[in-house]
């Protein structure tokens, strides 16, 4: 039987792929800082991705790349709210990138269907500020905290370490609510706190990472990962994006964050043909 994800008010069968589109709301993301920082582009960007067949909205109010500023709470609710207001009734799960429990609070109030924290919820009252709500849940692992999170630890087993972390947040989670495994989300944060390597090996090791059967998350699009191993400018990297994107699923991966939302869906189609055909 396949599993299930609650996402809100949405579930998802995971028989297939499923695809997140970024959107960022914010002036200084490495891929796309300012194009989408009004809420007009934001939701035209939005509906776009739509179109091309998204199955999760991931909305951002902060950028976490290397060297950009941390925004207070209320910089962030300005920039978030106005675009979930705009589309919350848009057909398609609303995702918020954040790692501030008083974020979580107030965007769950707007009914959004789920919470992407790069910091696995490790911030004193996360987990109390998501756990009576039905939002699906990401638990990223990030080597290092919030102010290094972009330094690597290239002696560190990072599938080990992952496991640790995922194991004892999943467990924390349990006791705030038995019934919450089929919201949860594991996601290895490439990127975050690993070398170039140590992010290739993960991609290699997902099922290792499936702690207690939870569907697992990828997000490598566009990132320097990517960019210095083909070397290809941000722009540049397409092909290789969607192509790390469809390895992934391949590894084991149930969900891919990306930007480029047609292209990859695009993909997935031909290797879920490829699989069905397989299942014969």
């Amino acid at each position: 039987m396949d599993k299930k994800f609650q996402c809100g008010r949405f579930e998802f069968v995971l028989n297939r792929p499923i695809v997140m589109g970024i959107i960022n709301v914010t002036p200084d993301s490495f891929s796309d800082g300012g194009v989408y920082y009004s809420i007009d582009a934001a939701i035209n960007r939005a509906y776009k991705m739509i179109d091309d067949g998204v199955d999760i909205l991931d909305i951002g109010g902060e950028s976490s790349r290397p060297g950009s500023d941390r925004v207070s709470s209320s910089e962030e609710l300005k920039r978030l709210l106005p675009v979930i207001e705009s589309l919350k009734n848009c057909g398609v799960p609303l995702s918020i990138d954040t790692y501030k429990p008083d974020i979580m609070k107030s965007v769950i109030s707007m009914n959004v269907d789920m919470i992407n924290d790069i910091c696995g919820f490790t911030k004193p009252g996360a987990m109390e500020a998501v756990a009576s709500s039905n939002c699906g849940l990401c638990v990223m692992y990030m080597n290092g905290n919030i102010s290094n999170m972009h330094d690597c630890f290239p002696n560190m087993d990072v599938v080990k370490d992952a496991n640790i972390f995922f194991t004892k947040q999943l467990s924390s989670f349990i006791k705030y609510n038995s019934s919450i495994m089929n919201r949860i989300v594991l996601d290895p944060g490439l990127g975050f706190g690993k070398t170039i390597e140590q992010n290739y090996y993960l991609i290699s090791q997902l099922e290792k990472l499936r702690v207690l059967s939870c569907p697992l998350m990828v997000g490598v699009s566009r990132k320097s990962m990517i960019g210095k191993l083909v070397d290809r400018s941000v722009s540049e990297r397409l092909c290789a994006s969607v192509s790390c994107a469809l390895i992934s699923v391949m590894y084991g991966a149930n969900i891919v964050r990306v930007h480029d939302v047609a292209e990859t869906v695009d993909s997935l189609k031909i290797l879920n043909a490829i699989n069905s055909n397989e299942a014969r």
